[in-house]
């Protein structure tokens, strides 16, 4: 969302589809568990899911295009080795996955 934008309710732009743009936002709403850093624009332009007109609309577009260019990345890692225990017999395994670079959660087990 561009920087000090400010949103009104009275705004006079043309309506668009209400339907639509809940959708849209409710997404977002959604996606916000996992992307903090859109939380407050998307709090921002839920305010106008009663009557959106064409200026809350574009802050929505805007913000779908930060989140397109901001792709984050899930990738896991997990490894093993069957019996490597030489006197129980049991195999170890590890798992762990990365969201972007930082790790969200790992397990080690016999």
């Amino acid at each position: 969302m561009a920087t000090r934008l400010k949103l009104s309710k009275m705004s006079t732009e043309p309506l668009v589809d209400a339907t639509a743009y809940r959708s849209i936002v409710g997404s977002l709403r959604y996606l916000v568990n996992i992307r903090l850093d859109l939380a407050f624009a998307v709090g921002y332009v839920s305010r106008f899911l009663e009557e959106p007109r064409k200026d809350h609309l574009a802050a929505v577009k805007q913000i779908l295009r930060y989140v397109a260019g901001t792709k984050i990345q899930l990738t896991g890692f997990s490894d093993s080795d069957f019996a490597g225990d030489v006197d129980a017999r049991k195999s170890t395994i590890g798992v762990i996955f990365f969201l972007a670079n930082s790790p969200i959660t790992w397990q080690s087990m016999k």
